[in-house]
């Protein structure tokens, strides 16, 4: 059984944990540098990704996590996870990070405030099962992709509607809260490509 941890500094922890164990991973919550070396995977949840940058700084887990991501430590990024992965983030702060995991232009709050969160039904590549239900909540969006990293889905599921799930490798990111709604196909695929990067 693989252990993917969950960045227990602020979003829906609990919720990405339960869904973890539903989909036959041992979930970890990590909070210090020591526990990065005790996972195989790491998920990233939404919340406010300059603020999620600072914690990482202050609580000493940027530069451990950065080092974990470049080696190639699967990881997903939800919501303002898929910010902390981008290479580029539009409409960031200037003291704002990321990890650069993923070569793509990700917009901050692209759909708007916290009135405008919504909810639709998504097909994913990759995943089986039908659509996805997905619940946006003060979402970004991807602008632009570089080479090699795989459009999943795009809003709308229209071909010139911004992408709203990304994957390269062992990295994933996606701009809603898959942790909602109990559905655990996406934390069971995240599963599959930790179990994979460990054979």
């Amino acid at each position: 059984m693989v252990t993917i941890g969950v960045l227990a500094l602020q979003g829906d922890v609990d919720e990405h944990m339960r869904a973890l164990d539903r989909s036959g991973a041992r979930a970890l919550r990590v909070r210090r540098a020591g526990e990065l070396e005790q996972i195989d995977g790491l998920i990233i949840p939404g919340g406010e990704s300059t603020t999620i940058s600072k914690l990482l700084t202050s609580f000493g887990l940027f530069e451990p996590l950065a080092q974990r991501i470049r080696s190639g430590l699967p990881t997903w990024g939800t919501c303002a996870g898929m910010i902390m992965l981008a290479s580029t983030i539009l409409d960031g702060r200037e003291d704002q990070l990321s990890f650069g995991a993923l070569d793509m232009a990700v917009r901050r709050n692209a759909f708007g405030r916290q009135l405008d969160s919504y909810e639709e039904e998504l097909h994913i590549g990759g995943l089986e099962g039908g659509v996805f239900h997905a619940v946006f909540i003060r979402a970004p969006w991807v602008e632009s992709v570089g080479g090699g990293v795989e459009v999943l889905a795009r809003a709308d599921n229209s071909e010139d509607a911004p992408i709203v799930a990304v994957r390269k490798g062992p990295f994933m990111a996606c701009s809603f809260h898959p942790e909602l709604g109990g559905d655990d196909r996406m934390h069971a695929l995240f599963t599959s490509i930790v179990e994979e990067s460990t054979k």
